[in-house]
């Protein structure tokens, strides 16, 4: 097979190396030419392991290539993917769909012959029926059918995501897309991942409603925390015994600053705002994107009382810019909230991140960068560890101890045990579990 995919962010350019992968014959198409121009010298413009290797391997192959030009792309293609970028809408919150159909507009003018057009992108309801009528509207004589296949990727283990991922979600009434869209997803017979046939509609709902259960889960036990911190409770203790239970699990239940990212912000406005204005409110989710927005401008507050506080005047150590370990995306990361915050309220911000850096100097004003993450400590006031990077995992607690001017540690992320620091000589604080104090060992 031959597809086109359009759009080379994140889910284009992902999603089309693993396509290749499978041994479909892939065009990544994009109207940035500089981007294009990058991905052909073998450069890759975002950060995702294992990403830069599948690419060259494609190109090599002569599986994958790059364009800006669509008559170029959609030559001989048998299905078209648009995975384009939705950003939220400012004012209103909608998920912006002016690529989306652009693009459908685009793609119209040139279907020659039978073609399956595949949403890709997270768009709302009704979205492929209007990506069908766009069309049809420009071609009355095209041959052609919407589909919609969200992506589940991520982001730091997005290609293991598309390679083995739990189920694939196919939206279309069309016996003829579904039977094209079978045969792209073949080589995932082999390890019998559940494909889920359903209509455009449900698909694109699909997506919504798993992103949002999951910030709904995540917002849960970041308020169980609070109340864990209230009553000498432990979080952690909490989240393994409700997580082994089969009815709950145990992913996303650890406490944290709150979550980011380009999927669950976004995508939990949209559906609230679609959801209102289908006159089916979801104050469950309502409820969570205020608590969740609530909360990253609090994790500050976390810090001055474990200052003494006030961090007028000190300075503050900062481990981890992104929204998460293994990307390079700083999208409605808690760092943003956290950082200025600080220093509104008198602090000195010091900051490393192992892949967040080039995109946070252009987010950041009058914070000093480190080269690594001891650099930034000598003679600070107090260390927080905002993003849980395996390399900040198994730090040398006594090279802390000499560097730090003030023995302040706060681990909103919770990646070390309490009892580590029991005897060390620090002020450990954490989410949802009991802070270990200096003043109680000495």
């Amino acid at each position: 097979m031959r597809i086109a995919m359009v759009g080379t962010g994140y889910v284009g350019l992902v999603s089309g190396a693993c396509f290749a992968e499978f041994g479909v014959d892939v065009v990544c198409l994009d109207k940035d030419a500089t981007k294009i121009e990058m991905l052909r010298r073998g450069e890759i413009p975002i950060y995702e392991p294992g990403l830069d290797a599948l690419v060259a391997k494609g190109v090599a192959a002569g599986r994958l290539s790059f364009t800006t030009d669509i008559a170029e792309a959609m030559r001989g293609t048998d299905a078209v993917f648009i995975a384009v970028g939705t950003p939220s809408r400012r004012g209103d919150g909608h998920a912006d769909l002016s690529y989306v159909y652009q693009a459908a507009e685009e793609i119209a003018a040139r279907i020659d012959g039978y073609l399956v057009i595949v949403t890709k992108s997270t768009v709302p309801v009704g979205t492929g029926r209007e990506v069908h009528r766009i069309i049809r509207a420009k071609r009355h004589d095209a041959d052609f059918d919407v589909a919609s296949n969200p992506e589940f990727l991520r982001e730091g283990s997005a290609i293991n995501d598309f390679m083995r991922p739990d189920r694939v979600v196919i939206g279309t009434e069309s016996e003829r897309a579904a039977a094209a869209l079978r045969q792209l997803y073949r080589p995932l017979y082999l390890l019998e991942t559940p494909i889920v046939f359903t209509t455009l509609e449900s698909a694109e709902l699909i997506k919504y409603a798993a992103n949002t259960f999951l910030a709904a889960k995540i917002t849960f036990i970041n308020e169980i925390a609070d109340l864990c911190e209230r009553v000498g409770a432990n979080v952690q203790d909490i989240a393994r015994g409700i997580g082994l239970d089969g009815r709950i699990g145990s992913k996303f239940l650890h406490a944290g600053p709150g979550y980011g990212g380009s999927c669950f912000p976004k995508d939990t406005l949209a559906l609230v705002r679609t959801a209102r204005d289908a006159g089916a409110p979801l104050r469950i989710i309502e409820t969570v994107v205020a608590v969740n927005d609530a909360r990253k401008e609090l994790m500050a507050d976390r810090v001055v009382a474990a200052s003494g506080g006030s961090v007028a005047g000190k300075t503050v150590a900062i481990l981890g810019l992104t929204f998460k370990p293994n990307t390079d995306d700083m999208r409605e990361a808690p760092s943003l909230e956290i950082i200025p915050r600080l220093q509104e309220l008198g602090a000195k911000v010091r900051a490393f991140d192992p892949q967040g850096m080039k995109e946070a100097r252009h987010l950041f004003r009058n914070v000093e960068f480190g080269a690594d993450a001891y650099g930034i400590m000598k003679g600070a006031d107090a260390l927080v560890i905002v993003t849980e990077w395996n390399e900040f995992r198994a730090l040398d607690l006594r090279r802390i101890r000499a560097l730090l001017k003030e023995p302040v540690i706060v681990d909103l992320r919770n990646i070390y045990k309490p009892e580590e620091f029991a005897t060390a000589g620090f002020d450990y604080h954490s989410i949802g579990r009991p802070p270990i104090l200096r003043k109680n060992f000495q």
